[in-house]
C-alpha cells in the first residue's frame, strides 16, 4: 500500500471531522455525541466496536488477515469547561465547553488511522485496538476504561498515544524512553482556629496567619529536602477563608498539587507535608485535617519501544523530524495507566508555526494547525503496520 497517497486522499476528510468533533465539545463521561460520531465511523469500515466502554468510552478492534501481536492506539475524547474565543466558523456549539486542548485533532487521527489501515487488511499483521478514551482531563478516564471487562481481559503487546503540542515545530514528533510527564498528587489542608472579632486578636486563634506560615514552609519543601536533579512541583491553587474584613474566620482551607516523576520523591513529599502542618498547628494552638490523595502516576515510556519508534520514523519520515530530547513536562496524563497493562510510549506532534498564533493548550483562543493531521495519520500507520515485522 502506497501511505503517502492513501493519507493523502484522506485529508479533506480529516479537516471535516475535526471540524465535526470540535463543534461539539463535551466533557468528562459526557461524551455522548462524541462517542456515537465515532464509532459510527468505525463500524462503516468493518471494525468490531464497543461503546460504553468505562462510561463514555468506544473500543474499535481491527484484526489483520494475518496473524500477531496485539498493538493499542489511544486518543482522548473529551473537551474542556472553557468558553471558546478562537472566532472560528466551526467553533463549539456548546457554551462553556471547547476542545481547547487538542482532543478533537486526537480523536480525527486515530479515526483516520483506522480508515487507512481499514483498507489494507490483507498487509495487516495482528490487530490494531483503538481505544478512544473519556475523561482525560479529569484523570480518571483511563481507569474506568482498563476496568471494564472488555479491556481489562484484552491482551495488549504494547500501546501508543499522542498529544498535539504547541511548543513543537509543525510536524516534528517528539519521541523519548524515560519519564515524560508528572505524577499527579492532590492535597487539601484544612486549619481550624477560633474565630471572633478583628480588633480583638488575642481571644481568637488566627487561622489566617497559621496558613500563611504552612504555604511558605511547603515550598521549603522543594526548594531545601529534595535533591535539585530530581524534579518536583508543590502548588497551592486554593486558599479559601473568612467572609468580611473585621472578622477572624474559623476556618482555613487550602488546596493544590504535587508533581513528581521519582517515588522516593513523591513519598517524601507526603510524609514532610503531614509533618510541617502538624508542626506548625501545634505551634499555633490551632488543629488540622491533611487528605493526601495520590493520584495518577508518571508516565514513564518504555525505553525498548521508544527506540523502536525512532527507528520506524526515522525511515519513514526522516530523522529531522524526531525530537528525542523534548525535557519532560510537569503536567500529567492518565495514559500513565495504559503503560501498566503494557510497554507504552507517550508521543508529542508539534503544531507550532511562525503564521499561526501560538496560544498554549487550554486557553480559550486556543485553535490546533490542520495541516499536522495527516501527520499524525501517518505515524499511527507505520507504528501499526510494522510493530509486528
Amino acid at each position: 500500500m502506497d501511505l503517502t497517497k492513501e493519507i493523502s486522499a484522506l485529508e479533506k476528510d480529516l479537516v471535516q471531522w475535526r471540524r465535526e468533533f470540535h463543534r461539539i465539545p463535551e466533557t468528562a463521561m459526557e461524551e455522548e455525541k462524541t462517542a456515537s460520531a465515532i464509532a459510527e465511523k468505525l463500524r462503516s469500515w468493518g471494525l468490531t466496536v464497543h461503546t460504553g466502554i468505562g462510561g463514555t468510552g468506544v473500543v474499535g478492534i481491527l484484526r489483520g488477515k494475518q496473524g500477531g501481536k496485539i498493538f493499542g492506539i489511544r486518543a482522548d475524547i473529551d473537551a474542556l469547561p472553557v468558553t471558546e474565543e478562537t472566532g472560528l466558523p466551526f467553533a463549539s456549539l456548546h457554551p462553556g465547553r471547547m476542545h481547547a486542548c487538542g482532543h478533537d485533532g486526537h480523536i480525527t487521527i486515530a479515526l483516520g488511522a483506522a480508515r487507512v489501515l481499514s483498507n489494507c487488511r490483507d498487509e495487516l499483521k495482528g490487530t490494531v485496538v483503538f481505544f478512544f478514551q473519556p475523561a482525560e482531563e479529569t484523570l480518571n478516564g483511563a481507569q474506568a476504561m482498563l476496568s471494564d471487562s472488555l479491556v481489562k481481559e484484552m491482551k495488549l503487546d504494547g500501546v501508543v498515544g499522542i498529544h498535539i503540542w504547541p511548543d513543537l515545530p509543525l510536524g516534528k514528533i517528539a519521541v523519548r524512553g524515560g519519564p515524560v510527564m508528572a505524577a499527579v498528587d492532590r492535597f487539601t489542608v484544612k486549619i481550624t482556629g477560633k474565630g471572633g472579632h478583628g480588633a480583638i486578636p488575642q481571644k481568637s486563634v488566627d487561622p489566617i496567619p497559621v496558613a500563611s506560615e504552612v504555604v511558605l514552609a511547603l515550598q521549603r519543601i522543594v526548594s531545601r529536602e529534595i535533591d535539585p536533579l530530581k524534579p518536583a512541583v508543590l502548588t497551592v491553587g486554593r486558599i479559601e477563608g473568612g467572609t468580611t474584613f473585621n472578622v477572624i474566620p474559623d476556618v482555613v482551607e487550602l488546596e493544590g498539587t504535587v508533581r513528581t516523576f521519582d517515588p522516593e520523591v513523591r513519598s517524601l513529599v507526603a510524609r514532610r507535608m503531614e509533618e510541617i502542618v502538624k508542626g506548625i498547628t501545634d505551634g499555633s494552638r490551632a488543629s488540622y485535617s491533611l487528605e493526601y490523595e495520590f493520584g495518577i502516576p508518571p508516565v514513564l515510556n518504555d525505553g525498548k519501544l521508544a527506540g523502536w519508534i525512532q527507528g520506524v520514523l526515522n525511515r519513514s519520515l526522516g530523522e529531522d523530524a524526531i525530537v528525542a530530547d523534548l525535557p519532560p513536562s510537569m503536567g500529567g496524563e492518565d495514559f500513565a495507566l495504559f503503560q501498566e497493562k503494557a510497554p507504552g510510549v507517550y508521543m508529542f506532534l508539534g503544531t507550532h508555526s511562525e503564521e499561526n498564533p501560538l496560544y498554549p493548550i487550554h486557553h480559550a483562543k486556543y485553535s490546533l494547525d490542520e495541516r499536522v493531521l495527516p501527520i499524525g495519520v501517518r505515524v499511527f500507520c507505520e507504528l501499526a503496520l510494522n510493530f509486528n515485522t
